[in-house]
């Protein structure tokens, strides 16, 4: 079975990117154009520094923040995960199912190369992960 790595699956890819000065209201309308679940936030270097996702929208919302006025630095989720893009497939779906995420930002040297979902991954992908999760299940 050939597992492609994650430089792959993002080749072509073009994560949406807002610095963390920006609001809430600009990450939902820039997820919703782009119909996706995710904005990768950046500091003032254009280096990583936070993920906001539809869950942080809602909590965000959930307390009462102005989405034209609040910064995504102040609801985001800060310094998250990453994988390299010379991983495979399937150690970024270890990762999202060990950690409960839905996104996980791809970085190299510093640099944002894209973000892999679930959705990214292939049928025999998943197999494998399930088949990987239930051998551990019987060895505990």
């Amino acid at each position: 079975m050939t597992i492609r790595r994650i430089s792959y699956i993002v080749k072509d890819q073009e994560p949406v990117i807002l610095g963390s000065r920006q609001t809430i209201q600009e990450a939902c309308k820039r997820m919703a154009e782009r119909r996706v679940g995710a904005v990768l936030v950046t500091d003032e270097n254009d280096r990583l520094c936070g993920i906001f996702t539809g869950r942080d929208a809602v909590r965000a919302l959930a307390r009462a923040k102005d989405s034209a006025s609040t910064a995504l630095a102040e609801v985001m989720t800060p310094d998250p995960v990453t994988i390299g893009p010379e991983r495979t497939a399937i150690d970024a779906l270890r990762v999202l199912s060990d950690c409960g995420f839905r996104h996980l930002p791809v970085v190299s040297g510093g640099k944002i190369v894209g973000i892999v979902s679930r959705g990214d991954f292939k049928g025999l992908e998943l197999d494998r992960l399930g088949e990987e999760t239930a051998l551990w299940e019987r060895i505990g």
